[in-house]
């Protein structure tokens, strides 16, 4: 039994519509000018369809790149639904307040928190990050020259 459009990956559905023309990936990819591993990798799965392949798709299937595109962003969406880490990690993240600051979040995603909100000093004799190294010697002579070609 044929899947419905809203639960089939784009790809899947590229592969009825070659299907339906009677078509395959190396037809497609000639006629719309992508390589042929680029047309097999969406109808199997591995990759997204991007703008310029939308684009492309439309012109040649006479759809629109959003008609596309929605396709690519409705698979997305229901593969992140599936998501059980990302389900936990959207439901601890709090909503904005009018005022623009973040309601305070639930008891329990607080008490992994470090119960003081104080900075750890810094360890002596180090630098910070980018800071450059005293000139010393003859380098110290040649800082100000520039360097000569070879």
């Amino acid at each position: 039994m044929p899947r419905s459009v809203q639960s089939q990956s784009p790809g899947e559905f590229l592969q009825v519509m070659l299907d339906k023309y009677n078509l395959n990936p190396f037809k497609l990819s000639k006629e719309i000018h992508l390589s042929q591993s680029a047309v097999r990798l969406i109808v199997i799965g591995k990759t997204r369809i991007s703008v310029p392949v939308a684009l492309r798709l439309a012109k040649y299937f006479s759809t629109t790149p959003e008609y596309w595109l929605q396709l690519q962003m409705r698979y997305d969406l229901l593969e992140a639904a599936k998501d059980k880490k990302l389900d936990a990690i959207i439901r601890s993240i709090p909503k904005v307040k009018k005022g623009g600051t973040a309601a305070k979040a639930p008891a329990k995603a607080r008490a992994g928190r470090k119960a003081s909100g104080k900075k750890t000093p810094a360890k002596r004799g180090r630098k910070p990050a980018g800071a450059k190294k005293p000139v010393r010697g003859k380098a110290k002579a040649r800082a100000g020259r520039p360097r000569k070609a070879r």
